[in-house]
């Protein structure tokens, strides 16, 4: 992220002012349980060292006026009483979403002078959009003095995905960019929204690779796979796939078209496998992370079929280095983007030299490797 003393200047370049504030919200990266936030199951993110900043101050009309800096200075103004999609800076419908909802609550709001940074790659799965949406509605929240929840912001920043941009996205990513912890990673039940905080071990960190094989959620088969578990949840008359056991979907196999089971053993099996790695992280019990991050991998390349060939080589890439010392295995909806790697502090040179000497020859794509720490979220205490 541009430096906070040049990101200042270029505020008060612009609106001839002062910022009254700064705010900052986190993207993240989820360690184990993909797919499973929409079907009410359970997730295991940690909020990272990247994310987006927003410079702000108050306006007295009803105007907002935005400067996203990181995309050429780009500038752009909407009013609150007459928000409308726009298709040709498609980047400022998380903004517009995020304060439809905002009203839509009741707040009482006005307009805002604001200048945004972010350092989140897009399109890699660490949920530059989610960060996004919590930097706005924290800044608005410290603006005027509001008393938002991060639990009512993450609801709010996915109300702005599913009501507005059109993604059917869970609440993972708005979560944990509002509630993140630092050096821990977040055990969270989609359902009722209760958390449970796991230390990461002090000689642990996190890896992420960028498969730069861009993806974008919204145009992609994510909402497919959405309908797919929902079916199946209908099929046992239950209002998600988290109230389905696994006993139960092998009983009814036969009656079930056989990409429709896939689907729903990846999720059910997921949620299991989730809840086991918050003790393994706990206990510090890396062979078991290991084996339930390799067989989420698994799962998610056959069952659910949202790995693409340069993600499953860049897990086969790093599960030679770790062994059962680290676990690897793609994250984030899949169809390109990163995966990520939890692995011993003494073994990031070996894995970061294997990755840089193998995928781009397998590959022709150069990849981008980011070491993670575990970082406070928005609203977080």
């Amino acid at each position: 992220m541009q430096a906070q003393t040049h990101l200042n200047d270029c505020f008060k370049g612009a609106y001839g002012q002062s910022a009254e504030l700064t705010s900052y919200a986190p993207g993240r990266v989820n360690l184990i349980g993909d797919h499973t936030d929409y079907n009410d199951g359970f997730v295991l993110p940690a909020a990272i060292n990247f994310g987006t900043s927003i410079l702000a101050s108050k306006r007295t009309d009803r105007l907002v006026k935005v400067i996203a800096i990181d995309i050429n200075n780009e500038q752009l103004s909407f009013d609150l009483d007459d928000v409308s999609f726009d298709d040709s800076a498609l980047w400022s419908n998380y903004i517009r979403g995020s304060l439809i909802e905002l009203m839509s609550a009741g707040e009482d709001i006005q307009g805002a002078n604001l200048l945004i940074s972010g350092n989140v790659p897009q399109g890699a799965g660490l949920s530059s959009s989610a960060s996004f949406e919590i930097a706005i509605l924290k800044t608005f929240a410290d603006l005027y003095q509001l008393s938002l929840s991060g639990i009512d912001a993450a609801k709010m920043g996915q109300g702005a995905e599913n009501n507005f941009v059109g993604c059917n996205c869970g609440i993972m990513d708005q979560l944990i960019s509002a509630l993140g912890k630092k050096s821990h990673a977040m055990l969270l039940d989609c359902r009722t929204l209760t958390y449970n905080y796991a230390k990461i071990p002090t000689d642990m960190t996190i890896m992420v690779v960028n498969s730069n094989v861009k993806r974008e959620l919204v145009a992609s088969e994510y909402n497919t796979r959405r309908e797919q578990c929902e079916q199946v949840a209908k099929f046992f008359n239950k209002s998600a796939l988290r109230d389905v056991t696994l006993s139960q979907l092998e009983a009814s196999k036969s009656d079930i078209e056989d990409q429709l089971y896939r689907r729903a053993r990846h999720v059910i099996s997921e949620n299991e496998r989730t809840i086991h790695a918050l003790t393994a992280l706990n206990d510090n019990d890396m062979p078991t992370l290991s084996r339930l991050m390799a067989q989420s991998h698994a799962s998610l390349k056959d069952d659910f079929e949202v790995t693409v060939p340069e993600l499953d080589i860049l897990v086969e890439i790093l599960s030679a280095v770790l062994g059962n010392r680290g676990g690897t295995r793609m994250t984030g909806g899949g169809f390109g983007g990163c995966v990520v790697a939890l692995m011993p502090k003494a073994l990031v040179e070996q894995a970061n030299n294997a990755v840089l000497e193998q995928y781009q020859v397998r590959t022709n794509i150069k990849p981008d490797v980011y070491i993670c720490t575990a970082e406070q979220g928005a609203f977080t205490a």
